[in-house]
């Protein structure tokens, strides 16, 4: 019997090649789509899950809001972690990382700029698991100036892998022992670290500071207990301690503090949320999004509702031409249920097909899929294990979704009517059929209002005026390398004829470097007087090299030895402290978390406010203060030949530094990097969008040329009697536009809504564009216009005589 269903199932499907095809290739793609956005989203979601104590690991994080301003961080006090070791027996451990920032390390002769570097506990191995191949994990990093490395950084250093007892020297010549070799960090981790420095080494944690936080905390909760006492006791923990501090500095009580709209607060983030549902200051590495995690699944959804309704819409379609098949089988006694089994085995077998199709073009287009979504997706044997039985029964699944409502459809045939040629046919009289087509296409004009918007987004952020001009500003990272050398690179470079000015500092706003501080109105250091604000230390060439405007007051001079002691304050900081003409007023800075000792600085100007962050956030309060900082060099080039201008350059920087490496980026491409995930969600869209009005059209196609067969005898008689070409062509399409016509209606406020809700997550947006719906609208209908046409046309050219020679 079910060779007999598979053999039958073969005819059929050979017989009719064209509609074959047509739901192979629509299914396959729609597959094949699912399979790259699956591969996407389980990736995503599988984050952190390496560790074994995934789900007992907790973050703390901070909210501190100052006068208006609010900070929302990453990091904790230094003291936080033993505090709470040693007032919870709830917490089998705690760890400490302190982002270390760019470093030089020796490998010969020539120093090599590392970026993934940073100091933290040695409890690190106890609470993440990071499986150690050489060394003591329990000792490796107690000591001072002792560094475990990854396998891969043994290999770049030394060539080999057993390399503890081994020496690296660091900045300015400063050695650090090899005492172990860790596995290196699954590309899964929120943090991918290639040197961890030993905690001791650094004397800022073991300082008593609540008020300065730069520590990402880890806590390790034993088996069996919840975060949930942690949490209710971390307000008292901050009462007593940040507000003890905060007294001191601020002479107000922490009460007060609240009581005038200020707050102190730390929380506890699950490491299962960091990477896609975390994105504050001070984060160990790129997050994720979990938006963008639903929207593709959403869309792979969709993709596999189309061409699901594909293979539904055009197997009912084709009822007129099985319906003789199946009242012959009623009336040779087939049961109801053998028919439903013959039509799902086609079903599953065209499904089969289509996964196999599906499954080399994803296997084959996964290096570039790689590429636009910046994974670095493998398909592992492990992998295989699971997929492999999991998408059986997809194919399964799908196959008898898909061919359900066919096969009971055409399988409820009656014998007598069918075979004495009353069974109606036509596009027209089917509302399910109808349905599925607006649902089609309603999801695919989704799509595009919604990639339109994102790319009108994006084509804003490029094209907004942030506040200053970052064309043709190229920066060279890792000045700091050529120590007192780097204000003569700076010198000499100025001098080239293809700079017209460079500036000195680490400062600049695409690279993500912050400095948070506190500024104050008066000595008294009063609360109401002061705000937490950026503290950024820069030269006198910064405004000019940058192309900020100063609003009032004048630049930083080298020629003034009281700028040393000057500030620049934005539009943002001036309105937070209160002053109206901030120009020769004094603030002043603490220099310790007790308020006993501050520094006076004089405002000297006020800049334009500027985005220094992602235009996802308001600008904030910033202070540029005439300080040195030799972290980067920003250069202006003003010639086209920019290739030259580069050259020149490195020759100097090789000059000064022969066994430095030379490295640099244009300041465009660094802004570019802060959007790139929204970048990459609009490259995907298009490609996703343009698969899904594709399979749509597939369907279409198979449906217009089914609706033109069954009105083939029609079409000849109008001709006999002088329709012309186009009065049939508006004939046959006229039924498919009116259903895109209702999707556009259906499909449009739905969109508009959803992509509002997406633009909420910029503070610098622009509202969803009507010519997005209509564009969407008008494409739709050229698209589906196009792709009847073909078959209307081809039907109202044929011989009239062809048709109607067997009347």
């Amino acid at each position: 019997m079910i060779r007999n269903f598979i053999k039958t199932t073969l005819r059929n499907l050979l017989k009719n090649k064209a509609f074959t095809a047509i739901n192979i290739l629509g299914l396959a793609l729609g597959l094949a789509t699912c399979l790259l956005i699956v591969f996407y989203v389980s990736d995503e979601l599988s984050f952190d899950k390496f560790n074994r104590n995934f789900d007992r690991i907790y973050r703390a994080d901070e909210e501190v809001k100052y006068n208006g301003d609010l900070s929302e961080d990453a990091v904790c006090p230094a003291p936080l972690a033993a505090t709470l070791a040693a007032q919870f027996p709830e917490i089998a451990g705690t760890v400490r990382f302190r982002q270390a920032g760019n470093f030089q390390v020796r490998k010969g002769t020539q120093d090599i700029h590392e970026d993934q570097v940073t100091y933290c506990d040695n409890s690190v191995f106890k609470v993440f698991t990071l499986p150690m191949i050489d060394g003591n994990p329990n000792t490796a990093l107690s000591d001072p100036n002792s560094v475990v490395i990854t396998e891969s950084m043994a290999k770049k250093y030394f060539n080999r892998i057993n390399v503890v007892g081994q020496t690296l020297t660091f900045n300015d010549n400063k050695p650090f022992k090899v005492t172990g070799v860790i596995k290196d960090i699954p590309q899964q981790s929120h943090f991918r670290f290639d040197f961890f420095l030993s905690m001791p080494t650094l004397n800022e944690s073991r300082e008593n500071s609540w008020l300065s936080s730069n520590f990402q905390t880890y806590l390790l909760l034993k088996p069996g207990t919840t975060p949930a006492k942690i949490s209710a006791a971390l307000p008292k923990i901050v009462h007593d301690n940040v507000g003890a501090q905060l007294e001191a500095a601020l002479h107000t009580s922490f009460s007060n503090f609240e009581k005038s709209g200020n707050r102190f607060k730390m929380m506890l983030t699950p490491l299962g949320d960091i990477h896609l549902r975390s994105n504050k200051i001070a984060e160990m590495g790129p997050n994720g999004n979990i938006q963008y995690v639903y929207i593709f699944s959403a869309i792979a959804l969709f993709i596999l509702l189309i061409a699901c309704v594909n293979f539904m819409n055009l197997s009912t379609a084709r009822s007129a031409g099985r319906a003789r098949e199946v009242g012959v089988r009623k009336v040779l006694g087939s049961p109801r249920q053998y028919l439903i089994i013959q039509f799902l085995t086609e079903s599953v077998m065209v499904t089969f097909a289509a996964a196999l199709i599906a499954i080399v073009a994803a296997y084959a287009l996964l290096p570039l899929f790689n590429q636009l979504s910046g994974k670095e997706l493998v398909i592992t044997p492990h992998l295989l294990i699971v997929f492999v039985p999991v998408l059986f029964v997809a194919v399964l699944v799908i196959g008898c979704l898909a061919g359900s409502y066919p096969a009971i459809f055409l399988s409820a045939f009656r014998p007598v009517q069918v075979l004495k040629g009353k069974l109606a046919g036509g596009f027209g009289n089917s509302f399910l059929r109808s349905f599925l087509v607006v649902f089609q296409f309603a999801i695919s004009i989704f799509l595009i209002i919604g990639t339109l918007v994102i790319y009108n987004q994006l084509k804003y952020i490029q094209n907004k005026d942030l506040g200053y001009n970052r064309s043709q500003v190229l920066t060279v990272y890792n000045v700091s390398a050529l120590g007192q050398r780097s204000a003569l690179f700076k010198q000499q470079v100025k001098q080239l004829p293809g700079v017209s000015d460079a500036t000195l500092t680490g400062f600049v706003p695409v690279n993500g470097w912050r400095s948070n501080g506190s500024v104050f109105k008066d000595r008294g250091m009063n609360a109401r007087q002061g705000t937490l604000t950026q503290l950024w230390d820069v030269d006198q060439d910064y405004i000019p090299t940058l192309d900020m405007k100063l609003l009032t007051g004048r630049n930083f001079s080298d020629q003034m030895p009281t700028d040393s002691s000057a500030m620049i304050v934005n539009e943002s900081a001036a309105r937070l402290l209160g002053l109206t003409d901030p120009v020769n007023k004094n603030l002043y800075r603490p220099l310790d978390d007790y308020g006993k000792n501050f520094k006076t600085f004089h405002v000297i100007g006020v800049i334009k406010d500027f985005n220094f962050s992602s235009l996802r956030d308001n600008i904030g309060p910033l202070i540029l203060m005439y300080q040195p900082n030799n972290a980067e060099l920003s250069v202006k080039i003003k010639t086209s030949d920019a290739t030259r201008t580069i050259g020149q350059l490195k020759n100097i920087w090789n000059e000064l530094a022969p066994a430095q490496q030379f490295s640099y980026a244009f300041m465009n491409e660094d802004f570019d990097h802060l959007y790139q995930a929204e970048q990459r969600m609009g490259t995907l869209s298009f490609i996703f969008t343009s698969l899904a009005v594709i399979i749509a059209c597939l369907g279409l196609f198979g449906l217009a040329a089914y609706a033109a067969e069954q009105r083939t005898k029609e079409i000849g008689i109008r001709k006999v009697l002088g329709a012309k070409v186009s009065t049939i062509v508006s004939m046959l399409s006229i039924d498919f536009i009116k259903l895109v016509a209702i999707a556009i209606v259906l499909a449009a406020p739905p969109a508009w809504w959803a992509m509002q809700h997406w633009l909420q997550g910029f503070a610098y947006r622009q509202d969803v564009p009507w010519w997005s719906v209509a564009f969407a609208a008008v494409s739709t209908i050229v698209i589906a216009f196009g792709t009847i046409s073909f078959q209307s046309v081809k039907a109202a050219l044929t011989n009239p005589v062809k048709s109607l020679r067997s009347e």
